[in-house]
Formats: structure tokens, C-alpha cells, sequence
């Protein structure tokens, strides 16, 4: 996707997370591209040259080895992957899901239920995709970043988004395909998107087994770390310290709201 907006500093920005929530692994930019020549453009990319892989392998490349990675339709396996990031369409064959009937889902309604209840990025505009990691420098406008955390880290990262212009966000989860809930949702609708990443995630990806996956804007993520900078100052911080389950609370909760009533 080409954006007019200001590039946003996201070498600073991910020191800042990192620091903040120490992170394992470090948060990766995604672009979408309409024309295959500007991916290729981009400096020091790999590409998979002629093997296959699901895209949670590529994000996986550019979160645990810190690769930048750039692929089309072609370099994936099958029109699952491709199709939530919009470099294939919905087809009628696609919407069916005949291949997990009987795998995921019980019946082939079932399966025709989840494809229709995915979120993908429309077809026709991006023939390409590339991802790095964001402090890396080399997408300085991408479209998401994407944050991978524990529950705690990942909690924290949410109360630092509310922290100004509070909402409440929700979320779904389509279950198998999760990359659809996480950068197909927010591809797609510009949303912050958590999910719980799927099993082909984990067996492919590399993601870990206490991960969460939230992808956001980049503006968005900056929001969200102003936010816990200002939690951390307020003594709200990661490592979040175990008080005893057994403690008198209110000298815990006295400290932590100021010694305010609550």
C-alpha cells in the first residue's frame, strides 16, 4: 500500500519497546505492493527463490532471524496464505474450503462457514508483499507493523493504546487461518488486530507458546508506546512483580493508585 503519511521512526520506536517490554522477538514491518519491481527495490531483499512457504514462515524469517523478505502469490503455498493478504482472490473454490472438511471442521459447511468469516485484504490492487524488521530501516512506511508478546507484554501494549482517546477494542477469533484476524483484519480494515496465532503458525512460524500476535499502524503502535511509557512512569511496568496471593492488598493498591480510594 503506498502511504503519503510521514515516514514514523521505527528504530527509535522499537528500542523504546523493547525496552519497555522486553520483547523477544523484534517487531516486524509488512508493505503491500502494487508492482512487483518496487518490492524488488527494496534494499537487501530476499527472496525465496523457488521454494515454497506459508507466510508465517516469511513473517517468522523477519521476526526470529531478523531477515528482510519479499514475496508474490507464486512463492506461497496453496490460495490460503495469498488470498488473506489479497494476492489472490476469494474465489468460489477458495470459499469453499473443501481441503478442511474433515481436517479442521466437521462438515464441509463448516468449512465454507470459516473461509466466509475470514478477514482478507480485497483482490486486484497489490501483487506483492515484503516484510523486515522495523528497525532495520529498509520499509520506512509500512502499511503494519506487527508485535509479537506474552499475555503480560501484550496487555500492557493494549492499556498503552487506551491510555489517550480511550475505546474499547474487540476482537474475534476465526480459529485456524488466525493470520487472517491478525494482519488480514488490520490489512483490511485498518483496526488494531489481536490474535491468537494458529497452529500452522506455531508448527511453521516459529511463533513461541505463550505468543500473542497484535497488528497495528504504525501510528497506531507509536500511540500504544507513548502510552506505556507514561503506565511505566505511573509504576505500571514489565516485568509485572508478583504481590502474594496471600498479601493485605490495600498497601499494594495504595502505592499503585497514589493512595487514592478504590
Amino acid at each position: 500500500m503506498e502511504t503519503t503519511d510521514a515516514p514514523i521512526d521505527g528504530i527509535a520506536l522499537t528500542d523504546a519497546l523493547m525496552r519497555l517490554l522486553r520483547l523477544k522477538t523484534t517487531p516486524v514491518a509488512l508493505q503491500m505492493f502494487e508492482r512487483v519491481e518496487d518490492m524488488q527495490a527494496v534494499p537487501r531483499i530476499r527472496r525465496p527463490d523457488g521454494t515454497i512457504h506459508t507466510a508465517d514462515q516469511i513473517v517468522g524469517q523477519a521476526a526470529r532471524l531478523g531477515f528482510t523478505v519479499g514475496i508474490t502469490a507464486d512463492d506461497l503455498v496453496g490460495p490460503q496464505c495469498s488470498t488473506v493478504l489479497g494476492l489472490a482472490p476469494r474465489s468460489e473454490e477458495w470459499l469453499r474450503g473443501e481441503p478442511m472438511a474433515g481436517v479442521w471442521f466437521a462438515t464441509q459447511e463448516a468449512s465454507a462457514a470459516h473461509q466466509r468469516a475470514m478477514h482478507c485484504v480485497p483482490h486486484g490492487r497489490y501483487r506483492a508483499m515484503a516484510v523486515s524488521p522495523w528497525n532495520s530501516g529498509r520499509l520506512p512506511t509500512p502499511d503494519i507493523v506487527l508485535v509479537y508478546a506474552n499475555p503480560a507484554q501484550m496487555i500492557l501494549l493494549i492499556n498503552g493504546l487506551q491510555w489517550s482517546g480511550y475505546r474499547k477494542l474487540e476482537w474475534g477469533a476465526v480459529g485456524e487461518s488466525a493470520c487472517a484476524d491478525s494482519w488480514g483484519r488490520a490489512l483490511a480494515t485498518g483496526e488494531p488486530s489481536l490474535a491468537l496465532p494458529c497452529f500452522p503458525e506455531r508448527r511453521y512460524g516459529g511463533v513461541a507458546d505463550d505468543e500473542l500476535l497484535l497488528a497495528l499502524k504504525p501510528v497506531d503502535l507509536a500511540k500504544a508506546i507513548a502510552g506505556v511509557e507514561r503506565l511505566a512512569a505511573n509504576g505500571l511496568r514489565y516485568p509485572i512483580p508478583p504481590y502474594g496471593t496471600q498479601m493485605d492488598v490495600r498497601a499494594g493498591m495504595s502505592r499503585s493508585y497514589g493512595g487514592r480510594k478504590v
